[in-house]
């Protein structure tokens, strides 16, 4: 290979670089781009607009020119976005992964992801830039909502089976996860996109590069996506301790990694650190990264310029060139398989996928609140009134194509929870929008209330509009109806509801009609208000597709809700950080108005049956380190109707070394129980998983005592048992236990 066809491996084209407007290839910009080959294809048909029959024949013919017209014939890694499901035109949306999350379901997310699996592969699609790894910790982050939550433990659970969905079963099979955005990128100053990451090492390491380790570990990861933002300075895509020695090193990685979409352009416009691309694409190579996305900028030429000055030695070089290769030969584009375009509609909305969906919006619903058992309903009439009920596009996370391309005309393949009332059988609906997402007019809120006057229950759809906001805010964004106010680019300094929402739920309140509140969004709202006055409140999150009948059935009671919170839901902005798993000197700090405890906690979330536990029981009640520990409990179903019930494994270090957090999640189980039934509960975790980085930053088990707790919230704790570890090991990495196993048995 040339030095040019070596870094044109590394580099990539979008598709808007490449196609003409009425969707066919520019020959002109096909030969400038892919001359000397190509690294990536990025997003033909999601970023082309094109149909699946459209987005197969485009990539074929790219593959085939590739293939037949460049000197050496290698084929292109084509990538997609597929986060809530593949990020193009007639694709199934699911839901966004924090009401992924809050299925507590790692079985179904699996299910999931090897549904969007399939749509992929109808395409011709081979590599995927999702999961998303960061660990949300300050909730005024717009991409919360791309998230698993606050808790590594549960974002290592949800990203392992993610993982295991989209690839499948071994390097041949399935689509190249990316997990992403390595690292922090869920803590950064500020709740700001791609602002500064300011933590110590341990935080570091056993916060937010865990779910990374445990995945790259377990699941056999074949991307990895470098995050925008700086960490002490060192912006993550010249940082060669993360790129390099830490996670090829030390976690093994033998994958490619990938640049967050414009990163290494940042490195001059965002972060100052270098005055030529020359610079950045010698950086960033020398750091670790392997491809420049979404199309080649900063390398190509100049990775060549700086071979032949000196500046780069071509045996970097060489070994980036060879991870993207051997990408190619582990995926099988060197196959010369086609896919088939006539073929590739069929791939999309299947039958299973709609039923996929439709489960996964309804294992997503989490009832919060449900005074005087308001909910079921058994009503003959509702009012439906707020923003969120009557638009497809609500119900969209901000990586499904709908929601991505916000002002574009798209017709979203979703019902809406308007539709799915008024598809009810004898069910009198009378509709009112009441306010916009994000408008100041309250003009229309008297006709909200007037229609819950004459209801007999009111349903107030109510949250943030998600979507990607790439646009400069200018002076009268907040006139705005329906600005985005959450999804990247969506940072926001308060959490409540946007717009005159809360007044549309006050004036409702004030009606003697009952309200239950629905909160359709992705965004973790401060909700004080409304929690203390409403009778019912159901998050629904953005639950895709299927959110509207999945919404309905849960109101009236068809699906008995079992979702629980990923994230700690604030009484106020200035509350934060208020995740579960803060240390005792921030959890038990109050202010002087307001005490530091949640609305509602990590892990809350109610049935329409009621649970009772039994004592917590320990295999041993002393163990050294690197064994294996039991803990097993007895759920039952004392309600008069079948429920789900979410058990929760914690463990808090009674007296440690360190400051340690007041309490760690350690496992979880979905426990589906008819009513007075019994079900044993068991986990088994080893003592590496109570481990932590001792003051040399070896992580170590330490010697002491410990309680293990279990609960249906990380406040609502059910049983507890002491275990005493009985001696202080550092952990060799081949005796590391990352995930603890369950089993739920007949009582």
């Amino acid at each position: 290979m040339t030095v040019e066809e070596k870094a044109a491996q590394l580099g990539s084209v979008n598709a808007e670089r490449i196609l003409t407007d009425d969707d066919e290839l520019d020959e002109d910009a096909v030969e400038e781009w892919l001359g000397d080959g190509i690294g990536h294809l990025t997003r033909i048909g999601g970023e082309g607009g094109l149909a699946p029959a459209d987005a197969a024949r485009i990539t074929n013919e790219l593959q085939e020119y590739l293939e037949t017209e460049t000197r050496l014939g290698v084929p292109a890694i084509p990538h997609e976005e597929c986060l809530s499901g593949y990020m193009g035109p007639e694709a199934t949306t699911f839901p966004q992964m924090l009401g992924m999350a809050s299925t507590w379901n790692p079985a179904l997310l699996q299910t999931v992801t090897e549904t969007i699996r399939g749509e992929l592969e109808g395409i011709g699609t081979v590599h995927a830039l999702s999961p998303v790894l960061d660990v949300a910790r300050d909730l005024r982050w717009g991409r919360v909502e791309e998230t698993f939550g606050e808790d590594p433990y549960m974002v290592a659970e949800m990203a392992r089976a993610y993982v295991d969905g989209l690839q499948g079963d071994g390097r041949a099979d399935g689509i190249s996860a990316t997990l992403k955005h390595f690292v922090g990128h869920g803590a950064t100053d500020g709740g700001k996109n791609r602002s500064s990451f300011n933590v110590g090492m341990r935080e570091l390491r056993e916060t937010h590069l865990f779910p990374y380790e445990a995945v790259i570990s377990e699941a056999n990861a074949e991307s990895v996506m470098n995050a925008y933002h700086d960490i002490d300075g060192i912006p993550c895509v010249t940082n060669e301790w993360l790129l390099t020695d830490l996670l090829r090193g030390e976690f093994g990685f033998d994958g490619t990694v990938v640049s967050d979409y414009y990163s290494v352009r940042h490195l001059e416009t965002e972060h100052g650190t270098i005055n030529t691309k020359q610079e950045g694409a010698v950086a960033s190579i020398e750091a670790g990264l392997d491809v420049e996305l979404p199309y080649t900028e900063y390398y190509g030429e100049h990775l060549v310029s700086a071979v032949e000055d000196g500046d780069l030695s071509e045996s970097t070089l060489n070994e980036a060139v060879r991870r993207v290769l051997r990408e190619k030969f582990r995926k099988g584009v060197f196959d010369d398989e086609r896919v088939d375009p006539d073929a590739a509609p069929d791939a999309f909305h299947t039958d299973e996928a709609r039923d996929v969906t439709r489960e996964a919006a309804r294992q997503s619903m989490t009832l919060l609140k449900n005074d005087e058992e308001l909910l079921p309903l058994d009503v003959d009439s509702v009012a439906v009134v707020g923003p969120k009920a009557d638009d497809p596009k609500e119900l969209m996370g901000d990586y499904a194509y709908a929601a991505h391309y916000p002002e574009e005309e798209y017709e979203a393949d979703a019902i809406t929870p308007l539709s799915a009332l008024e598809d009810r059988d004898g069910l009198d609906v009378t509709y009112e929008q009441g306010c916009t997402i994000s408008g100041p007019s309250t003009d229309e809120i008297s006709a909200a209330t007037d229609a819950a006057e004459d209801a007999d229950v009111a349903l107030a759809f109510v949250g943030a509009r998600s979507a990607v906001d790439f646009s400069d805010v200018d002076a009268d964004k907040e006139e705005k109806p329906s600005v985005p106010t959450s999804g990247e680019g969506c940072d926001m300094t308060h959490l409540g509801l946007p717009g005159v929402q809360e007044d549309l739920v006050t004036e409702l309140l004030e009606t003697d009609t009952p309200v239950v509140v629905v909160v359709v969004s992705g965004r973790p709202h401060a909700i004080e208000d409304i929690a203390e006055d409403a009778p019912a409140i159901l998050y629904a999150w953005l639950p895709g597709d299927e959110g509207g009948p999945a919404i309905a059935e849960t109101l009236f009671g068809e699906y008995n809700p079992a979702g629980k919170l990923p994230v700690s839901l604030p009484k106020s902005v200035g509350q934060l950080p208020v995740y579960y798993n803060r240390k005792a000197n921030t959890a038990n700090k109050d202010y002087v108005y307001t005490d530091s405890n949640p609305v509602y906690p990590f892990g809350h979330g109610l049935s329409y049956t009621e649970f009772e536990y039994g004592d917590l029981s320990l295999s041993a009640d002393s163990t050294t380190p690197l064994e294996s520990v039991t803990a097993s409990v007895t759920v039952t179903n004392t309600g008069d109707r079948a429920g789900t019930e979410i058990v929760q494994l914690y463990t808090h270090a009674a007296n440690p070394s360190q400051a340690r957090p007041v309490q760690e999640l350690l496992g979880f189980e979905r426990v589906d129980l008819e009513a007075g039934e019994s079900k044993r509960v068991t986990f088994e975790f080893n003592t590496t998983q109570l481990a932590f980085h001792d003051l040399d930053m070896n992580l170590t088990v330490e010697e002491g005592p410990y309680e293990i707790r279990v609960g249906s919230s990380a406040t609502d704790i059910e049983a507890t048992e002491d275990l005493e570890v009985t001696d202080t090991k550092t952990v060799p990495k081949t005796a590391r236990t990352y995930y603890t196993d369950s089993a739920v048995d007949a009582e």
